[in-house]
C-alpha cells in the first residue's frame, strides 16, 4: 500500500460511526492474552494505525480516537501512531497533551509515531538531508509529550548504495543526538529499496553506534525493488527472504511489526508463515510489543486485526 496517496486524502477530523454494524458486527475479544515465555515475560501486542488507514480515511473513524478505539473494539492497550494522520498538529503540543490524556483516560500506553513524507534522510544533497532531519524533530517533541519510547523513521535517498548510507549515517547521527535529549530512540524500518536490506540496516546502526538508534522489523516490507517495500503483491522484482531480514534486525528491535495480509478459511495468513515467523521472534528473546499491522484487502480492517490477534495468541502459546 503506497502511503502517499494514500494519507493526502485522509483529515483527522473525520466523524466517528462506531455504530456500523458491518463494521464492527464481530465479536470483541477479551484483554490481550498473557501467553508467558520462558523467561516469564508475557506476549504484550499492540495496535498500529495503519491497520485502520481506509477507515479513517473514509470518514468512519476519527484518528483522534485512536487509543479508545484501540482498547474498546480490539482489547488492545498500547498503540503506535502514524503521523500522516496528523500532518497539521505535528507542532501543536496542546493537541499531543489532549491524545496524552485520551489515551490514559483508557488505560493505553503510546508506544512510537511512525514517520513518513519528512524528506529522504538519506539525501545526498547536504541542504535536503539537513531539512529532512530538521523536519523530524517534530515528531520527536510530540513523541516525548504522548510518553513513546521512539518514533520509526525511512531510509531513503537516491544515489549509489554506499553513498545513501554515508547520507544516512550523517542525518541519523544528528537526528539521534536531537532526540536523546528528550529519551527518544530512531528505529528504522525495513520499507524498501536499500533498507529492505538487513545487512545494509545493520552496517549503519553499527557504525553510527548511537545508543538510542535501533530497529523495527516489519514481516512484509521485504521488497528490494520499491520505495515502501509492500511484498503484499507479486509484483516485486526482487525480495529479501523475511525470515532472514527478521532474524538479522531482531538484535536491535525495540518493537516488531507484524505485518497480515489475507487469512485463508483457518484463520491462517497465506503469505506469511507466522509459526516460523514468531518462532524466529520468541527465539531471539525479544520482550517488547508485537505491532500487530493489517494491510490485507480480503478482510474488513476490523476482521483483519482480530484474525492476526488470534493467530498471534494461539500461534505463541505453542512455541
Amino acid at each position: 500500500m503506497d502511503r502517499r496517496k494514500t494519507l493526502k486524502k485522509i483529515g483527522i477530523g473525520a466523524a466517528v460511526s462506531l455504530a456500523a454494524p458491518s463494521l464492527w458486527s464481530c465479536n470483541r475479544p477479551t484483554q490481550t492474552a498473557t501467553s508467558t515465555m520462558e523467561s516469564a515475560k508475557p506476549l504484550r501486542l499492540s495496535l498500529a494505525q495503519w491497520s485502520l488507514h481506509r477507515t479513517f480515511q473514509s470518514g468512519e473513524l476519527n484518528a483522534a480516537d485512536f487509543a479508545r478505539i484501540a482498547k474498546s473494539e480490539f482489547g488492545l492497550d498500547a498503540v503506535e501512531y502514524v503521523n500522516g494522520f496528523y500532518r497539521e498538529k505535528g507542532t501543536d503540543q496542546g493537541f499531543w497533551k489532549e491524545m496524552l490524556q485520551k489515551s490514559q483516560d483508557h488505560g493505553v500506553k503510546n508506544l512510537l509515531i511512525m514517520v513518513d513524507e519528512e524528506g529522504d534522510l538519506g539525501n545526498l544533497n547536504d541542504t535536503e538531508s539537513q531539512k529532512a532531519v530538521e523536519n523530524h524533530f517534530k515528531w520527536v517533541d510530540a513523541a516525548k509529550i504522548l510518553g513513546c519510547h521512539s518514533i520509526r523513521v525511512n531510509a531513503f535517498g537516491e544515489g549509489a548504495k554506499d553513498e545513501v548510507r554515508k547520507a544516512m549515517v550523517q542525518s541519523l547521527g544528528k537526528l539521534c543526538s536531537y532526540a536523546a535529549e528528550s529519551d527518544i530512540h530512531v528505529l528504522i524500518e525495513n520499507h524498501g529499496l536499500y533498507s529492505s536490506d538487513p545487512f545494509w540496516i545493520k552496517s549503519i546502526i553499527e557504525e553510527l553506534n548511537a545508543p538510542n538508534l535501533g530497529t523495527l522489523p516489519d514481516f512484509g516490507n521485504w521488497c528490494l525493488s520499491a520505495k515502501w517495500g509492500s511484498t503484499q503483491a507479486d509484483d516485486c522484482a526482487e525480495v529479501f527472504d523475511r525470515y532472514e531480514g527478521v532474524r538479522t534486525l531482531l538484535p536491535f528491535a525495540k518493537g516488531v511489526s507484524a505485518k497480515s495480509y489475507s487469512f485463508d478459511e483457518k484463520g491462517e495468513q497465506t503469505k506469511i508463515d507466522y509459526g516460523k515467523m514468531l518462532g524466529i521472534v520468541k527465539e531471539s528473546g525479544f520482550e517488547g510489543y508485537i505491532d500487530i499491522e493489517y494491510e490485507g484487502m480480503q478482510q474488513t480492517e476490523p476482521e483483519g486485526i482480530r484474525l492476526t490477534k488470534q493467530l498471534i495468541e494461539r500461534i505463541w502459546e505453542t512455541l
